[in-house]
Order: structure tokens, then C-alpha cells, then sequence
């Protein structure tokens, strides 16, 4: 009887260990995915770059995309829909958030590329969907991104024939901003 018993706790102590390697690798699944999204630009997530490697020949139209999440208050547009551009370029865009609310309201940008395989060539090197935007009531804000795409996609058989890529945002509204934290 004294070895079952021993068998029980042995049983029940791996099934512990295994429930919280299980809790953490859920928690941990976040921060993984999209590491592992902005690493290969799986799933049209762009890449983070320094610097651009310089404008090559050939032209490729990139289109901007802005929604709003119905709860967030806001008017968000590009300033221009189209551009075309050198691959390599960097390249310069704004887009323009106006508050209507007669509070400050938080918001966060969520974006992704469209062609999903063109993701990983397309890098930016600054972006307001990098960290929190907070508004004002009423404020207007002109919100820049500098970006450019890179010219291997020309030389990638699955790129090769794109013409246009769209670079899309969904601001999101932030509950608890960092900045009230």
C-alpha cells in the first residue's frame, strides 16, 4: 500500500508540473507570436529597421489603410492613399488623428501588410504604432511613418510580381494608458 501511495504522489506531482509549465507557456504565447511575426513577417507584420539600404531601380505603389475601432472616438485618415516609390527608399508619410471627445483618450495602433508575403520586406523605421498615442479633447495630431521596402522582394519568386502592397492601421482604444500608470 505504501508503494501506491508513493506511485499516487509521483503521479500528482507531474501532473502539477505539467499544469504550470501549461499556464506558462499560455502567458508566454503572446510575447513568442510576435516575436516570432516580427522576426519573419509572417502574417503581414512589418519588420523594425535603422535605416533604409537605398532607393534601387523600379517603382512599387504602396496604398495606407486607417480604421477605427468603434469604441475609440476618433478621426483617422492618411494624408495621401497612394504612393509609388523606389524600392530601398526611405519614404516618408503622415497620417492625421483628431480627438472628438471633450476628454483625453488613449489609443494604439495595430497594422499588418497586405500581401501577407510581402511582410518581411516591408520595414519601418519609425511609426506611431510603436508606443501609445494620447489625445487631447479635441487635438489634432499629425502622426508619422517612415518606412521603405526593401529590394529583395523583387529578387523572392513569391514577391516578384507584386505591385502595390497596402500597409493597413486599426487604432484600437487603450484602457489603462501607460502614462496613468
Amino acid at each position: 500500500m505504501n508503494s501506491l501511495a508513493q506511485k499516487n504522489k509521483s503521479v500528482g506531482f507531474r501532473a502539477a508540473i505539467f499544469g504550470l509549465a501549461m499556464l506558462a507557456l499560455a502567458f508566454a504565447s503572446v510575447p513568442l507570436y510576435r516575436v516570432f511575426c516580427q522576426v519573419t513577417g509572417f502574417g503581414g507584420t512589418t519588420m523594425k529597421a535603422d535605416s533604409a539600404p537605398g532607393a534601387v531601380a523600379g517603382q512599387i505603389g504602396v496604398r495606407f489603410d486607417a480604421n477605427i475601432d468603434p469604441r475609440l472616438p476618433w478621426k483617422f485618415v492618411p494624408e495621401q492613399e497612394t504612393v509609388r516609390i523606389h524600392p530601398g527608399a526611405r519614404t516618408t508619410i503622415f497620417y492625421d488623428a483628431t480627438n472628438y471627445t471633450a476628454r483625453s483618450t488613449t489609443g494604439q495602433a495595430i497594422f499588418n501588410v497586405t500581401p501577407e508575403s510581402a511582410g518581411k520586406y516591408f520595414s519601418k523605421i519609425e511609426c506611431f504604432c510603436f508606443t501609445e498615442q494620447t489625445l487631447k479633447p479635441g487635438q489634432s495630431a499629425r502622426m508619422p511613418v517612415v518606412f521603405f521596402v526593401d529590394p529583395k522582394l523583387r529578387q523572392d519568386p513569391d514577391t516578384s510580381n507584386i505591385d502595390e502592397i497596402t500597409l493597413s492601421y486599426t487604432f484600437y482604444p487603450v484602457e489603462n494608458p501607460e502614462s496613468a500608470r
